[in-house]
């Protein structure tokens, strides 16, 4: 996550998202640890950038060639 905040709302830690409220909890530290264990997920979740090749796969070249 790029952009988050944890708000302390009462008794309660508000974790935000782009200035969106989307979690509440009743511990600073357990608001750290859940953002942490979403950026890891999304960090997992993210597809491995494709290996450049040389040449294009043979469906990409010209028959002429």
């Amino acid at each position: 996550m790029n952009s988050y905040s944890i708000v302390r709302i009462g008794d309660d830690y508000v974790v935000r998202a782009e200035n969106k409220s989307i979690l509440k909890v009743a511990s600073r530290r357990r608001a750290a640890q859940l953002i942490t264990d979403a950026a890891e997920l999304l960090n997992a979740q993210t597809p491995p950038l494709p290996a450049v090749d040389a040449e294009p796969p043979a469906e990409e070249r010209s028959e002429d060639s």
